[in-house]
């Protein structure tokens, strides 16, 4: 499987994987700072960015896999944001030896059974088949960027506008695949939480529905190895966050795990 990556930096190796509303281009930020010692793969997951959608179902994790081996990477720690944290862990249990460390942010699990609170917010992204694709992004931005407890006009605008724009080209690479399937792991990564043999960090905010601090700490109940943060008054996710904060908060945790 062929999908659009980028190698920046030199240093131990640091994998970044995407929300489900962005592509690489949310990690830009990062590129100020992880270079400086990491070599920086950014990937876009299949459907996403400039990766297409050739495979249904599709192995978001084999498409992880894919882009390491042709950089060259046989080990690396893997940064995941929601969708890519569930795509990291996927990855750090089916290929242990591929993974050196792991930060999961805002994560869910695939068979999580979601709260009332949560459950508007774990179906399958509306998928403009409709032919409205304006208000498909925008219903899609309420529901992952801004989040159940704040409004569009929260957001920074060029930051709404930014994530908006990467929507639109996942809507635009996945038109025509109205029942795309993940291939998940069986058993389910939620069974296997004590198998990561990784050091981990989960970063959870204040801001986040209530599942996904529930998860979180059942991570961390779950595996020794598992550390748990929580911001108060931000979502986990980077975008609303200070670029620079979350940079100190994973190239601190990389640093004292050597990796």
């Amino acid at each position: 499987m062929s999908v659009w990556h980028d190698l920046r930096g030199e240093g131990p190796p640091v994998v970044l994987l995407h929300a489900g509303i962005a592509d690489s281009r949310l990690w830009e930020p990062q590129l100020r700072s992880f270079p400086q010692c990491h070599s920086v793969l950014r990937v876009d997951l299949p459907g996403f960015g400039n990766s297409p959608l050739d495979t249904n179902p599709v192995s978001l994790r084999g498409a992880v896999r894919d882009a390491m081996d042709a950089e060259g990477i046989d080990r690396a720690a893997v940064v995941g944001v929601s969708l890519g944290g569930n795509t990291a862990l996927e990855l750090a249990l089916e290929s242990p030896e591929l993974v050196s460390a792991l930060v999961l942010v805002g994560a869910g699990l695939p068979d999580h059974e979601w709260s009332e609170e949560g459950r508007p917010l774990r179906g399958r992204r509306s998928s403009a088949r409709t032919g409205n694709l304006e208000a498909a992004v925008d219903a899609n931005l309420r529901m992952w960027f801004a989040g159940p407890r704040r409004s569009l006009d929260d957001m920074d605008p060029a930051l709404r506008e930014l994530v908006g724009e990467m929507q639109r080209q996942a809507f635009r690479q996945q038109k025509g695949h109205d029942d795309v399937r993940l291939l998940r792991l069986d058993p389910p990564a939620s069974e296997r939480l004590g198998d990561v043999n990784a050091p981990a960090l989960v970063l959870t905010g204040d801001d986040d529905v209530g599942d996904i601090h529930r998860i979180a700490r059942s991570s961390r109940r779950r595996n020794s190895r598992c550390g748990a943060r929580d911001d108060r008054g931000r979502r986990a996710s980077p975008e609303p966050r200070p670029p620079e904060e979350f940079d100190r908060i994973v190239l601190d945790f990389l640093a004292r795990h050597g990796v």
